[in-house]
């Protein structure tokens, strides 16, 4: 706590010292600190009054006649690398912005930061957490690496498989398709080959997982008596 203290103190002094030092550009607008980027000044009639963030968000000084804080992946603070001392509180290192989960195999989950209070939030199927966006990405476009991710599994066990899947045209599924174990007429779906869903054929039709579709029972080895023994 006393270091804690030695900062904030640090800080406000320079914040004064700065401050002191300021004149306004413009008569009226929004103008940055020109150390802390979540610092900044309010111009009226020339004269000023030193503003800050909420934790978390940086000033946006990109029009001087709006006055915006926003989330640092949104602004370029340039040199302006100082903030205020975090108030961190749990799944939120400071109180206001997007960060990755606190489960690390949880890459595609992330928690948004209102507040001090954190919402967790999924990302589409498919896509992960991307730290230096503070958004959800593909995979193979962000940088963090997520091997160990955590695969949704649906209330009989299933969960899609690693790897890509090719149709008979030998092109990548966005959506891979597999057959049920037990039902002819059932199969999953994979969106986007990761989040798993039930499926169900057509009356009439049973699932086909050489073609990937649904088909008459004659065409599907093993399930041409499919509907008839459903009715025994």
């Amino acid at each position: 706590m006393e270091n804690l203290g030695r900062t904030c103190f640090v800080v406000i002094c320079a914040v004064i010292g700065v401050s002191g030092q300021f004149k306004c550009p413009q008569r009226t607008g929004y103008f940055p600190h020109p150390v802390q980027c979540d610092l900044y000044y309010q111009c009226s009639k020339g004269e000023h009054e030193v503003k800050l963030c909420p934790d978390g968000l940086v000033f946006d000084d990109s029009d001087p006649n709006h006055e915006r804080c926003d989330i640092p992946a949104n602004v370029d603070c340039a040199d302006r690398t100082a903030l205020q001392p975090p108030k961190p509180s749990k799944g939120c290192p400071r109180a206001n912005g997007y960060y990755r989960h606190d489960d690390p195999r949880a890459c595609d989950k992330f928690f948004n930061c209102v507040d001090g209070v954190a919402h967790e939030l999924p990302c589409p199927p498919g896509l992960v957490y991307d730290d230096v966006a503070s958004t959800c990405a593909w995979p193979e476009t962000s940088k963090r690496k997520c091997e160990n991710s955590k695969r949704d599994a649906l209330d009989d066990g299933f969960s899609c498989p690693e790897g890509d899947i090719q149709g008979p045209d030998g092109r990548k599924l966005p959506h891979p398709t597999f057959a049920h174990p037990d039902d002819c007429q059932k199969f999953y779906i994979c969106r986007n080959g990761v989040q798993p869903q039930k499926g169900s054929c057509a009356n009439g039709t049973v699932y086909n997982e050489d073609t990937f579709t649904c088909e008459d029972p004659a065409n599907v080895p093993g399930c041409e008596n499919y509907f008839g023994q459903k009715k025994n």
